[in-house]
């Protein structure tokens, strides 16, 4: 089920150069968030390259950006549509001022449409323009670790968590050999995390590039 999100007002667009945003993992307990700083005038392409780096995901999987009665998404992607569905439009074309006008206004980030691990994304404050800012991301605070891709949602996610903690529980072994390495799921740096935001480049990151900043982040070598 997708969570609904109010569309931008049709009122004029306040005249600013940075959106705080508070991106939430729906169903996360506690909470997995993290609190961002970026340009207005992002495009949705860009931002999906800032949500993996921000919140430790891998880029493995599709997703899509909705907002209000649209879908935008990478065209490349080619997702299903059902008979009914709106367009699904191209996330290049479209800025975070075009979508997002005000305070209290968001947007939902769907990120694999398997385990369907979905985020609230909200403006919290609008940082008026000032000429010294650049075109960047930051990641002003955030909590706890990013889930491990493909463990089957935020359900699975929260079985994981308690067959990590148990070392009686029938299922601990094989997880901990599943995961391959040390799991902290308490675990955020800020400063780590602005380090690879500062990878990304502006104003478009390729597919490439941004695999190539999530597979240094993680330590893995091809």
């Amino acid at each position: 089920m997708i969570t609904q999100i109010k569309p931008a007002s049709k009122r004029t667009r306040k005249a600013a150069a940075t959106y705080q945003l508070q991106v939430l993992l729906t169903g996360s307990e506690p909470p997995i968030w993290r609190r961002l700083q970026v340009p207005v005038t992002a495009n949705l392409s860009w931002f999906h390259a800032v949500l993996q780096v921000a919140m430790g995901w891998t880029n493995s999987h599709l997703h899509q950006f909705i907002c209000g009665e649209h879908i935008y998404s990478d065209p490349t992607g080619e997702l299903e549509q059902c008979a009914g569905d709106p367009p699904v439009l191209d996330e290049n074309k479209f800025t975070l001022a075009e979508l997002l006008n005000d305070v209290h206004e968001g947007l939902v980030y769907n990120y694999d449409f398997g385990d369907s691990w979905e985020h609230i994304v909200t403006v919290e404050k609008i940082v008026p323009a000032e000429a010294s800012m650049p075109a960047i991301a930051v990641c002003l605070a955030g909590s706890r670790a990013c889930p491990p891709e493909d463990c089957g949602g935020i359900g699975g996610y929260m079985e994981l968590l308690k067959s990590l903690k148990n070392k009686k529980h029938p299922e601990h072994r094989r997880i901990k050999e599943w995961l391959g390495r040390p799991f902290d799921p308490e675990f955020f740096d800020e400063a780590r995390t602005n380090h690879w935001l500062r990878k990304l480049k502006w104003p478009r990151v390729t597919e490439s590039q941004l695999r190539q900043i999530l597979i240094t982040r993680d330590g893995y070598h091809e």
